[in-house]
This record gives structure tokens, C-alpha cells and sequence, in this order.
């Protein structure tokens, strides 16, 4: 079965697409398709997936079509963040 997995950081994106056995999880698509190679700041340990946004285990099942996508922290700076103003509030 076909799958796609994703993983961006700031200037760098990885899509993939890769062809894994029937009853293939999570975990053997993120090891297969080589993306902790290239990005080895990804803990899957601390880290979320997630198959079309929908958080999932590292041993759920995958189904052909699926899109893993692999979640990192978004950090804002609050000095470039321009602050929204409360409504209501002049």
C-alpha cells in the first residue's frame, strides 16, 4: 500500500511517499521512509503524529492513501507576534 508522511521546520519540508506491506503501523512508515535520518531532532517520544490531523499511536494501523504527519512545537517570539487587541477593549 501507498502512504505519505510530512515533516516540516522552519526552511525545510520533507513529503514523502512511500509503498509498505498490508497491516504496516505508524511506526514502520516513520522508520521506512527514512525521516528520522534526515531530522534527527525527531523523539517520537515527546512528538505527536498524527494520520490527515487526527492524533494517533505509533502502533496504529495504516490504511492506503494515508498521510502521517509528525508534529513538532511551534514556538512564538512574543517580540515579533504583533499583540491582537480584546474586543471591547480601546
Amino acid at each position: 500500500m501507498q502512504i505519505g508522511i510530512a515533516y516540516s521546520e522552519p526552511g525545510q519540508q520533507l513529503w514523502v511517499t512511500i509503498e509498505l506491506p498490508e497491516a504496516s503501523t505508524v511506526a514502520d512508515a516513520i522508520e521506512r521512509s527514512g525521516v528520522l535520518r534526515q531530522f534527527p531532532d525527531i523523539d517520537l517520544k515527546r512528538q505527536k503524529v498524527g494520520v490527515f490531523g487526527r492524533l494517533v499511536k505509533l502502533d496504529a494501523a495504516l490504511k492506503p492513501g494515508d498521510r502521517i504527519e509528525i508534529y513538532r512545537a511551534i514556538f512564538a517570539d512574543p517580540e515579533t507576534v504583533p499583540r491582537r487587541q480584546l474586543e471591547g477593549d480601546d
